[in-house]
C-alpha cells in the first residue's frame, strides 16, 4: 500500500518483484530497485510479500512501513 501525503491510497498488486519470481534457497537473498507511483513530495509504503515454499505452501512476509520523500524536497517526516 502507498499512501501519499494527503492520504490517498494506491493498492500495488502483482506476480513477482520488478517482473521478476526468484526461487531463493536457504541462506540466499534478493535485491532489486524499483519506483512507486507518489503524486505528492512525500509518502508512506507498505505491506506484504507472498511467498510459496518447495512444497506449495503460501505465506505472506510483511514489509513493515517505511517513509517515501523527495530527496529534492525539504525533508518531511511521515
Amino acid at each position: 500500500m502507498i499512501t501519499n501525503a494527503r492520504g490517498d491510497l494506491t493498492e500495488v498488486k502483482g506476480p513477482g518483484v520488478v517482473g521478476e519470481q526468484p526461487v531463493l534457497r536457504p541462506g540466499e537473498s534478493y535485491q532489486y530497485t524499483s519506483g512507486a507511483p507518489l503524486n505528492t513530495s512525500s509518502g508512506m509504503m507498505g505491506g506484504a510479500y507472498q511467498m510459496e515454499s518447495e512444497t506449495g505452501e503460501r505465506f505472506d512476509i510483511e514489509i513493515p512501513t517505511f517513509s517515501l520523500d523527495n530527496p529534492d524536497q525539504r525533508m518531511v517526516l511521515n
